[in-house]
């Protein structure tokens, strides 16, 4: 449950009216907004495709309103709005402390659409440099458990969020001893961290739309037009979405990459009797098989872990996780699974806080890099493919982001206004190569290579390779948890799992390099310049 879904929780606000639709773009298809339209639609969604012919289009619109009703929450969807919607009392309205945006009044220079801390985030660090900035979403509160490493909340000077911290982290794989990561964990305060997003917010001097976002559109001066509820429209130079993965109704994403999965967790914080974890330490992953085989099919076809954050020896959070599959688990038989292994560790619980459904699209495909709107956190596909890592991510990236667009609507304000669709896709590909440059693709791709080796394996295929993972030199299963590992460094990595895995992983690694597309997609992207 870290931004990091080893347990991370990605907040992501629905922006978007009335549920995510999607664009998207092949090499010989180009999504264009003066293009005709092609429209389908799916239950409650209605995706729209440009293309060159209705043929092309169908087919792109069938493939993209999928992955954005499984981005959405798919057959989970209920138990996705119920986590979003639920109340926070203690956390600040955004209508109550930032300005509302000045309808009919002068052109934003920026306008963000999302609310969760990569919107805030974004937003704030933007204003702080100068810019006119709105931020447009529904004015939710952050929902989700958060848990970090201390001490990279510590270097975004975010240690005063965190409201409990382990000495250490734990890691079951076995029966065999555990594994002691040696690093600090930290459960953060969702009420201080939306706190203290908002407080920066209002120091820059960012306002504020509580609506929902239909569209964007292009005005003839070359501006941006955020269309939202009631008619409103607010001008701007830039858009940037940050709502959420499933915002493909406001940005396109490239066509024929991996598909997207899902990792789902369900948790409870409760009260009990008979806790035998440690309160000192902090359970990352516990993969012990508390059923003892008996439902050994089951459990070899829906590899699941528990995350315990123990709050004290009696209140504990509780979350049985499943890391990735193509369509999700489902979160009744997480649920299921979560009371067994209680019950089988003799836990008793005597009250329930909170539940939490914790729903989180990995992998899939990368914005279109060419489109004049710009995305941030998971929009953007930022979401770590083989771990979940978003929102941490995103806090530190906000500012170096927020740089290289004020330096691009500044640069072009002193040789004149948005004019020309060329000069206007150059300037966004400025800031899409800031924030998606080609050795972040290489990680990416690296990293969607592991998620659908996980994808293939089974319990016991799950636990070998993390045998495997926790024997390597520490610098590496450190750097590969906190996502500090170069490209160069992640085929080190992969080498030196290779020499050390057990024959049986050492095969299908070989065969999974050979046969997956993803494979074939990362040695293509590594030799990219």
């Amino acid at each position: 449950m870290e931004y990091y879904c080893l347990g991370a929780r990605n907040f992501a606000a629905m922006a978007v009216s009335p549920f995510p639709t999607g664009r998207t773009r092949r090499k010989a298809l180009r999504v264009r907004t003066k293009q005709s339209a092609v429209d389908c639609n799916h239950s409650s969604y209605k995706v729209t495709a440009r293309a060159t012919s209705s043929n092309a289009g169908s087919e792109s619109c069938v493939a993209v309103k999928e992955e954005d009703y499984i981005k959405a929450g798919g057959s989970q969807l209920v138990f996705v709005q119920m986590q979003q919607n639920k109340s926070m009392d203690k956390q600040s309205k955004l209508a109550d402390k930032l300005p509302p945006i000045s309808i009919g009044n002068g052109i934003l220079d920026l306008v963000v659409i999302g609310c969760g801390p990569a919107g805030l985030a974004l937003a704030a660090e933007s204003a702080k440099l100068g810019l006119n900035v709105g931020l447009i979403g529904p004015d939710l509160p952050f929902t989700n458990n958060y848990g970090v490493w201390e001490d990279e909340f510590r270097d975004l000077g975010l240690e005063g969020c965190i409201e409990h911290v382990w000495r250490d982290t734990v890691v079951y794989i076995d029966e065999d001893e555990p594994i002691l990561i040696g690093r600090a964990y930290g459960r953060v305060s969702r009420h201080l961290l939306h706190e203290e997003l908002l407080r920066r917010c209002v120091e820059s001097g960012v306002s504020y739309l509580s609506s929902k976002v239909e569209r964007i559109t292009e005005s003839t001066s070359g501006h941006r037009l955020v269309a939202c509820e009631h008619d409103m429209i607010v001008p701007c130079r830039l858009a940037t979405v940050a709502s959420g993965a499933a915002s493909g109704k406001l940005l396109e994403y490239e066509v024929g990459g991996p598909k997207v999965s899902v990792q789902t967790a369900y948790g409870v914080e409760v009260e009990v009797e008979n806790n035998p974890y440690d309160p000192s330490l902090m359970v990352f992953m516990d993969y012990r098989d508390c059923t003892k085989q008996e439902v050994p099919s089951f459990e070899s076809d829906n590899p699941t872990f528990l995350y315990v954050m123990p709050m004290s020896s009696t209140r504990v959070f509780f979350e049985e996780t499943c890391l990735a599959s193509k369509d999700g688990l489902p979160f009744d038989i997480l649920k299921k699974k979560l009371m067994a292994r209680l019950e089988r560790l003799g836990i008793q619980v005597l009250k329930t806080y909170e539940e939490e459904w914790s729903y989180i699209p990995v992998g899939g495909s990368l914005p279109n890099t060419e489109q004049r709107n710009l995305a941030f956190g998971a929009a953007a596909s930022m979401v770590h493919p083989a771990t979940g890592y978003s929102v941490v991510r995103s806090l530190s990236e906000a500012p170096n982001y927020a740089s290289a667009i004020a330096y691009i609507l500044k640069h072009d304000h002193s040789r004149g206004r948005l004019t020309h669709e060329q000069s206007n896709e150059n300037i966004s590909m400025q800031a899409w190569n800031t924030l998606w440059p080609q050795e972040r693709k290489r990680q990416r791709a690296f990293f969607l290579f592991g998620l659908a080796l996980i994808l293939q394996l089974d319990i016991e295929g799950i636990r070998t390779f993390f045998r495997t993972f926790f024997r390597l030199p520490k610098w590496m299963w450190h750097g590969f948890l906190g996502s500090s590992l170069s490209s160069a460094d992640l085929i080190l990595f992969a080498f030196y799992m290779f020499i050390i895995a057990p024959n049986d992983l050492r095969k299908c690694l070989i065969r999974h390099l050979v046969s997956d597309p993803t494979g074939a997609t990362m040695v293509r992207t590594y030799l990219t310049l």
